[in-house]
């Protein structure tokens, strides 16, 4: 128990080596590039209707050959975009700040032809560099304020002048706040809109992150408790061993075979004792082995069967119904794990209803359904809320909700899941659900 006990460290590493896989990092920025590519589109039809507005409404002059020249490379650059993240499934932080980069690019260009600094559009840079604040790491978007920046800067020394027709001062000065307000209206909405799309696709993130690390506790739970069971299993052995030697020989003594109501003790000890062994055993070859290894063919109402007369002995229970409504019997390979599984979940519903349980098997398709009721009072609401987490149990002991843990662990292995529900008066149900093909001899994939 020891060498477990101190191996427990070396393990728990080794979990947290092996565990939640680089995530979703890369699938968010995809959406995200994806994003950015509906912005840039929604950029090429507002610079159009711009351009057009502009020129036929206010009849102001524009360049519209190299203003065309910009859009046309903008038009270019998304149609190159959206096919290279068809065929990416990484998407990085440097790939997004190139993509939010060549939009800084594009807008300068086009701002240099329309009048520089003064323009009122200058605002859409705030547009970028917010976008680059929520998408981008702390380097990268101080990089995208930096050309911002720069460009502005350049905005202000270097532009083709807007060839205005004669207008007074004051009409000049209507016509910049027009497009300041038209400015900032596209500023705000834009924001609103693609910066809620990216923090949902963040959350969404979050949520697999936070998934994947419970799954990864999870396992590493399992891997303590696997070792701890492992190393009692091995201490256990020699005690148990030595248990029964020591009981064979008293009981063939004389004194003891002579007397009916002793040996008949020394029997019932004796077979404890056996099925105390064949416990160990079980936790040895269910922690130790690979699925399937050291299981039997047999049928799937044979292992059933038995598992229930193994039960009812083991227990001098008779309060058990069984009935099997699967249908025709198929061969299937027997599993340790999931015979403990239905085991445990017995063993709950008997500790807490012990005049009645009952045990449902059926078929709905190629998944195998095995129900388990008791007349118990129910689970909890916060129990039926996270069924499967550890530690979750209404029994009220320390360390107790393991069981069913364990449970949803295994089926879920074996490709199952687990669902629990309460009755309407008193009692509760848990069903199993397996795909046959898990079990059945000749389908299992991949063993």
């Amino acid at each position: 128990m020891r060498n477990e006990a101190a191996a427990l460290p070396a393990a728990a590493n080794a979990a947290d080596a092996f565990g939640p896989p680089p995530l979703a990092a890369d699938a968010t920025n995809r959406k995200n590039m994806a994003l950015l590519i509906q912005l840039r589109w929604m950029a090429v039809l507002g610079q159009v209707a711009t351009i057009a507005f502009v020129s036929w409404w206010f009849d102001i002059t524009l360049p519209l050959p190299p203003m065309a020249a910009v859009i046309g490379a903008l038009i270019a650059l998304n149609v190159a975009s959206q096919i290279w993240l068809q065929y990416r499934d990484d998407v990085s932080n440097r790939h997004l700040l190139i993509a939010l980069m060549l939009d800084v690019v594009a807008l300068t260009a086009e701002l240099h032809l329309a009048g520089g600094a003064s323009n009122p559009f200058t605002c859409l840079y705030l547009l970028q560099v917010t976008l680059g604040a929520v998408l981008l790491d702390a380097r990268s978007t101080w990089s995208l304020v930096a050309l911002s920046c720069v460009s502005f800067i350049w905005l202000i020394v270097s532009y083709r002048p807007l060839l205005l027709p004669h207008h007074s001062a004051s009409d000049v000065f209507s016509l910049y706040i027009t497009g300041t307000f038209v400015g900032f209206v596209l500023d705000a909405v834009l924001l609103v809109v693609f910066v809620t799309r990216i923090n949902r696709n963040l959350r969404e993130r979050d949520a697999k992150l936070a998934a994947l690390r419970q799954h990864a506790a999870e396992q590493d739970h399992i891997i303590r408790m696997g070792l701890l069971a492992s190393g009692a299993a091995h201490e256990l052995g020699t005690p148990l061993a030595s248990l029964s030697v020591i009981l064979n020989d008293w009981r063939r003594m004389p004194a003891i075979a002579s007397d009916p109501a002793l040996a008949d003790d020394f029997a019932d000890m004796e077979a404890s004792v056996q099925r105390c062994k064949a416990i160990v055993t079980d936790i040895l070859v269910s922690a130790g082995q690979a699925r399937g290894e050291g299981s039997a063919p047999t049928t799937l109402k044979t292992f059933l069967a038995g598992l229930v007369d193994e039960w009812r002995g083991a227990r001098s229970a008779r309060n058990l119904i069984f009935r099997n409504e699967f249908g025709d019997d198929i061969a299937i390979v027997s599993d340790v794990a999931l015979k403990q599984a239905i085991v445990n979940v017995l063993d709950n519903a008997y500790e807490v209803s012990r005049d009645w349980v009952e045990l449902v098997v059926e078929r709905d398709g190629d998944m195998l359904l095995l129900s388990i009721s008791d007349r118990g009072p129910g689970f909890d609401r916060a129990i039926l809320a996270q069924l499967g987490r550890p530690y979750q149990s209404s029994k009220g002991r320390p360390g107790g909700g393991l069981g069913l843990f364990l449970v949803v662990n295994v089926i879920r292995k074996l490709g199952g899941v687990v669902s629990a529900w309460n009755h309407r008066g008193r009692g509760a149900t848990v069903r199993l659900s397996l795909p046959l093909s898990m079990l059945a001899i000749g389908e299992r994939g991949g063993e």
